[in-house]
C-alpha cells in the first residue's frame, strides 16, 4: 500500500476544506485535499450558487410581471426550463474552474476519491494512505435530511432533486419553513406554482427573530403562497399524479411533489470517526472552542460541526484552523458574529440575538428593542419592496443584534455585523453618515432612532 506524507490532510473539498487547504498551503504547509465529488462541495454545485441562480431569475420574472407598474413595456411569457438551467449551469461552472485554478496555484495537492480517517494521522483514499505530519482536518459537509419513515424518491423531492426537475409542476408542498422551504417556495411562487408551506412549528424561520418569521409570513400570504404552521405530518402517500399529505389534524393537501426540507445532517456515517476515537453527538463532531476533537491532532471545520450551517461560515472556519495549527492564536469563530440571509423574496437578514436570546441572556427588563419601517426609506420606495430594520440591545449597552425584512436585505447586514461583532452603541453609529437616497439609510435611520434622535421615525 503507497503512502504519502503531507503537513495538513483536509478530508472533504467544500467551503470549510479548501479555504483551510489555500490558508494552509499559503502558510507554507503541503497539503493534500481529499474529495469525492467536486471541489466547492454542496454550496457551489447542489446549494447555495445554483439555488440563488435560480432565485434571480424568479427575481427577473418577477420584474417583468411589475414593469407595467413603472412605465415600461415587458411582459412574462413564461419559464424556459432548459435555458434556466443552462445560465444555471454557466455560472456554477465559471466558479467552478476558478476555483480549481485558485486551488492548483496554491500548490495543493487535490485527491479524487471517497476518503476514511483510519488513524489520527492518516486518511485512506482507495489503495492509498495519506499521513498529515502536522494535522488532518474534517470537513465532509452535511447531508438532506428527512422525517422518519419517510424516504426520498419518486413526487418526494430533496433540495438536490428539486434543483433540476424536468419540467416545472403546477403545484408543489414544502415540508419545512426554514431556509430552504422558504426559498424554494418564493421561486417556485415566483415561477407560477401554487405552493403550500408545511411548517411544524409556530411560524416560519423559526430560528430568526419571531418578527422576521410573522413578516415573510405575511408577504409570502400576499404572493399567493399558502402557510401552515403548528401543523405536523401524519402520512404521505404517492400516487400516478401526485403526492397526498395526511396532517394530524385538518384536512389532506394535494400537489404534484413533496418537498422535504426539515434540514440538513452532519455527513459522518461510515467515515472513520469514530473508530479512531472522534467524538458524534447526533452525528456531529463534538469540538472545543479551537475546534479540536478530543483526538490530538484532528479538528472538525464547517457542517459537520453543530451550530449555523452556512457556507461562510465553513469557510471562516477552514481559514481560522489553518491559522490555529500554524500557531498563530486567531480568534475563535463566533456563531453570534456570524451574518445569516434568506434570499426569499422578501429577504431576511440577521447577525446577532434575536429579542427572545437577548431577553434570555440579559432579563426581559434590561432588553431594548426598535423597528425602523422601510415604508420610511426612499430607495425601498422606489424599488418597491417593504419590510423593516429591527435594532435590539442590551439596555445602556451595545446592540446585540439586528435583523433585516426586505429586498437586498443580505446586502446590508454587513454593516450590521461589525456593529454587533465591534459590541457599538448606538451613539457611535448613530453620527455615521449614510448616503442618500440608499436603503442602508434605513440602518441609519434605525440607529438615529434608538440613539433618542429619531427625525424620520415616528415614535
Amino acid at each position: 500500500m503507497t503512502q504519502t506524507t503531507f503537513d495538513l490532510v483536509i478530508l472533504g473539498g467544500g467551503s470549510g476544506g479548501y479555504a483551510a487547504a489555500m490558508r494552509g498551503a499559503q502558510l507554507g504547509f503541503s497539503v493534500a485535499l481529499v474529495e469525492e465529488d467536486k471541489l466547492g462541495g454542496t454550496c457551489l454545485h447542489s446549494g447555495c450558487i445554483p439555488t440563488k441562480a435560480l432565485l434571480h431569475a424568479a427575481e427577473v420574472a418577477d420584474v417583468s410581471r411589475q414593469a407595467a407598474s413603472v412605465g415600461v413595456r415587458a411582459s412574462f411569457e413564461g419559464i424556459d426550463l432548459p435555458r434556466l438551467y443552462a445560465y444555471r449551469d454557466d455560472v456554477v461552472d465559471r466558479l467552478y474552474k476558478g476555483l480549481q485554478g485558485l486551488v492548483a496555484s496554491r500548490d495543493v495537492t487535490l485527491v479524487q476519491g471517497h476518503g476514511r480517517l483510519v488513524s489520527p494521522t492518516a486518511v485512506q483514499v482507495g489503495e492509498v494512505t495519506y499521513s498529515a505530519a502536522r494535522a488532518v482536518v474534517l470537513a465532509t459537509g452535511s447531508i438532506a435530511r428527512s422525517l422518519p419513515g419517510l424516504e426520498f424518491g419518486g413526487r418526494v423531492l430533496s433540495s438536490t432533486e428539486a434543483l433540476s426537475l424536468p419540467e416545472l409542476p403546477r403545484s408543489a408542498i414544502i415540508l419545512g419553513g426554514g431556509v430552504i422551504g422558504v426559498e424554494f417556495a418564493s421561486l417556485w411562487r415566483s415561477f407560477g406554482v401554487d405552493v403550500t408551506i408545511v411548517e411544524a412549528l409556530p411560524g416560519l424561520v423559526p430560528n430568526e427573530d419571531r418578527s422576521c418569521g410573522k413578516a415573510l409570513e405575511r408577504a409570502f400570504r400576499r404572493r399567493g403562497v399558502a402557510v401552515r404552521t403548528g401543523v405536523r405530518v401524519d402520512a404521505v402517500e404517492q400516487n400516478a399524479s401526485g403526492v397526498v399529505v395526511s396532517l394530524e389534524a385538518g384536512e389532506p393537501l394535494e400537489a404534484e411533489i413533496l418537498l422535504v426540507a426539515v434540514g440538513r445532517g452532519p455527513r459522518t456515517a461510515g467515515m472513520g470517526f469514530e473508530e479512531v476515537g472522534v467524538t458524534l453527538d447526533r452525528g456531529f463532531v463534538q469540538v472545543d472552542d479551537s475546534l479540536r476533537t478530543q483526538v490530538p491532532g484532528v479538528f472538525a471545520v464547517g457542517d459537520v460541526v453543530d451550530g449555523l450551517q452556512l457556507a461562510h461560515r465553513g469557510f471562516q472556519h477552514g481559514i481560522f484552523v489553518a491559522e490555529e495549527i500554524a500557531g498563530l492564536a486567531p480568534a475563535p469563530v463566533a456563531d453570534s458574529y456570524i451574518p445569516r440571509v434568506i434570499y426569499s423574496d422578501p429577504e431576511v437578514a440577521s447577525v446577532g440575538l434575536t429579542e427572545a436570546q437577548a431577553k434570555e441572556k440579559f432579563g426581559a427588563d434590561r432588553v431594548e428593542s426598535i423597528e425602523y419601517n422601510l415604508a420610511g426609506n426612499g430607495k425601498s420606495q422606489i424599488i418597491g419592496t417593504s419590510g423593516f430594520v429591527k435594532l435590539v440591545r442590551d439596555k445602556d449597552g451595545p446592540v446585540v443584534g439586528v435583523h433585516i425584512v426586505g429586498a437586498r436585505a443580505g446586502e446590508l447586514i454587513a454593516e450590521a455585523q461589525l456593529v454587533v461583532a465591534w459590541e457599538a452603541h448606538p451613539g457611535d453609529v448613530a453620527p455615521l453618515v449614510h448616503a442618500h437616497p440608499s436603503q442602508n439609510e434605513a440602518l441609519g435611520e434605525a440607529f438615529l432612532a434608538l440613539a433618542g434622535k429619531s427625525l424620520h421615525a415616528h415614535g
